[in-house]
């Protein structure tokens, strides 16, 4: 894993030295658990971030294991989606596992106990365990069902097993305290019945354990050390720990939360993730806006900015939000020391040099990644004929306006300086075509003579057609008066804009995936999508950076 810059010293890790100074703790063993029922997101990369690296950092292993408790949702399409992105990132997990795998385990246990007289078979529908379970002011009710025998609740859990009941008749129930002040704590539901196929153990289960009873168990039986879960799990600590105790583990492991990552402008529920793919407003997981590893990879995103990133947000133990432009800023500073600088015009306009020949064409040189020698330059074919950014012409400017103008000069990059001696326009008064010529003298590296502004341009007799995806965010504002808005409300129909203009001819030959400096304009990754005879850039970041680090 390559390391991240500016890591803090966190809690988690004054916890885990305390546990091997004080317990003699041989090795540190964590677990990244994710439900495969959708892609990870930036949210996903903290958590599996911190539980590597501290494996890691500690000269532990970390298990990868499917959360694959609720076959409704889940799909293998997922669980080798994970595996990639988790690879691409710079991870490699010790085992890896299903909880599917553990299914026999939490049944045995889960009558070990009914035996104890620790759970009990449930009538109740979900609607009435909720109104059952009291509010945080008032205590629950006992179900009537919570005084069954330990023989019946064992027949009864049997005939669940074996498909005798439709879904949601009956559910197994942990007999624990309906007047704990912790909700979580209330005789929580341990098994459902589920009658779909799984994608691991096929039709083998009708009955599928909860999360909060198969994850202790999974983890008490892999010999995880610290279980690192987000701050919404403080509340299930007390229940994690008595499934471990009531099913009598030797091994104990330790839950500590950390909080959560939240984004600026990003929504990361996968619910709401899920609805934007059904719907249609993104093209699929994999949308350059989406906040999804896939997404931010096919968006032009390095592996080493995502992990800068999470090294700067840090580890906390309190819910906070990080502005978007931290990122933003992770990802300009990677590529600006490794991508190369090359010419792009989005918005093109004409531009003729009336002094140069029409059948004359000429090498200048450019550096590929200025400073970096190691990179080289590349020969660029110059002539009569043009394209430049729209934006870099006016024929009526304001003051300080230091691009082209009527009888305005400027140097084209690695090429001569020019002045504009007229201009053309349709009938909406659009400027079609800037007529220019070009001082002989003033070739870059070998003139003396110096202009202020600088534009880039592509040769019109090599340009190629490509298209552009520029990127917004996908969600607008996120502040308290915004917390009740629908969800729907706040997706930014702006989002999304495409262009259509020309490049280089080298940059048609890239790969899916390559990435750019577009001189004067941003940074870009080649879509997914791109081939030679249609290049696609995404724009990742543009270039001015707003995020001030600390």
């Amino acid at each position: 894993m390559e390391e991240a810059k500016n890591v803090g010293r966190s809690f988690i890790e004054d916890i885990i030295e305390e546990d091997i100074r004080e317990k003699g703790l041989k090795q540190v063993k964590t677990r990244f658990p994710p439900e495969p029922n959708g892609y990870l997101h930036i949210g996903h990369a903290k958590a599996l971030y911190i539980d590597f690296s501290m494996a890691e950092k500690f000269g532990g292993k970390c298990n990868l294991r499917f959360d694959d408790t609720n076959p409704t949702k889940e799909d293998v399409e997922y669980v080798d989606a994970i595996k990639y992105d988790i690879r691409w990132l710079g991870f490699e997990w010790d085992k890896l596992l299903f909880g599917s795998d553990y299914f026999d385990i939490c049944y045995e246990l889960a009558v070990k106990l009914i035996k104890k007289g620790k759970a009990y078979v449930c009538d109740l529908s979900k609607d009435e365990i909720r109104e059952y379970r009291g509010t945080l002011t008032e205590p629950g009710r006992n179900s009537p069902y919570r005084c069954r025998t330990i023989e019946e609740n064992l027949d009864l859990f049997e005939r669940m097993r074996k498909g005798e009941f439709p879904d949601g008749a009956r559910v197994l129930r942990a007999k624990i305290d309906m007047a704990s002040p912790n909700i979580n704590m209330r005789d929580p539901t341990l098994y459902r019945i589920i009658h779909i196929a799984h994608h691991h153990t096929g039709n083998k289960w009708c009955i599928y354990p909860m999360y909060d009873f198969a994850h202790p168990i999974q983890d008490a039986i892999e010999g995880i050390t610290h279980s690192l879960c987000s701050l919404e799990y403080e509340a299930h600590r007390p229940l994690y720990d008595w499934v471990v105790n009531e099913c009598e583990f030797e091994h104990k492991p330790r839950q500590i939360e950390f909080a959560r990552l939240n984004l600026t402008n990003t929504v990361m529920s996968k619910r709401h993730l899920r609805s934007l793919v059904e719907t249609g407003v993104v093209s699929g997981w994999d949308d350059p806006r989406m906040p999804t590893i896939c997404g931010l990879r096919r968006r032009g995103y390095t592996a080493a900015s995502i992990l800068d990133f999470l090294g700067r947000a840090g580890i906390a133990k309190a819910d906070s939000t990080v502005e978007n432009a931290m990122l933003e800023h992770c990802i300009r500073e990677d590529l600006n020391l490794k991508a190369y600088r090359m010419m792009a015009v989005l918005d093109p306009v004409k531009l003729v040099i009336e002094n140069w020949p029409e059948d004359k064409f000429e090498e200048v040189c450019i550096e590929n990644l200025p400073g970096n020698e190691e990179a080289g330059n590349r020969a660029v074919r110059f002539g009569r004929e043009l394209y430049i950014e729209r934006e870099d012409f006016m024929a009526d400017p304001p003051k300080k306006f230091f691009r082209l103008k009527p009888d305005g000069e400027v140097r084209l990059k690695g090429a001569y300086i020019i002045k504009c001696v007229g201009f053309e326009t349709n009938d909406k008064g659009e400027v079609t075509c800037i007529r220019c010529t070009y001082d002989e003298n003033s070739k870059s590296g070998e003139g003396s003579r110096k202009v202020k502004g600088t534009l880039h341009w592509v040769l019109a007799k090599d340009a190629v057609k490509a298209e552009f995806r520029l990127y917004d965010s996908l969600i607008l504002s996120e502040g308290e008066e915004d917390a009740e808005k629908n969800f729907a409300e706040r997706v930014n129909p702006d989002s999304k804009e495409v262009k259509y203009g020309f490049v280089e001819p080298s940059l048609a030959a890239c790969s899916p995936g390559d990435r750019f400096q577009f001189m004067r304009i941003g940074y870009f990754a080649a879509d997914s999508e791109h081939t030679p005879e249609h290049p696609v850039f995404n724009r990742t970041v543009s270039l001015k950076d707003s995020y001030k680090p600390e």
